[in-house]
């Protein structure tokens, strides 16, 4: 899956780059009919730890998911962003199959 990262205001380093790739490539094991997903990572200037904003859009046929996580690292906002996308991608396939099976 091509995964278009926005880091915004900082350069990423090109390994957090290579992990949420990988991160993000494990969500068409769930759901295969991903069309697009954008990435976009921000740090915002506060004194506050948990100042590392991750957010995923994953376009699907008819439908697109959302999740945004605020960490005190990437690496612990892609985790847990996956997590909820895996459980909404799950989600979807299962009511496509229910979907499916009704109309036949």
């Amino acid at each position: 899956m091509k995964v278009n990262t926005q880091a915004i205001n900082f350069n990423a380093d090109p390994q957090l780059l290579e992990f949420i790739q990988k991160r993000m490539n494990k969500l068409e094991t769930y759901y295969d009919k991903v069309i697009q997903s954008e990435v976009y990572l921000k740090v915002e200037k506060t004194s506050n730890k948990l100042n590392k904003v991750f957010e995923a859009k994953i376009n699907v046929p008819g439908d697109s998911f959302v999740v945004k996580k605020q960490c005190k690292s990437f690496e612990e906002g892609v985790d847990g962003a996956v997590a909820s996308l895996e459980r909404q991608l799950k989600k979807r396939k299962q009511k496509s199959q229910e979907n499916f099976k009704n109309i036949s």
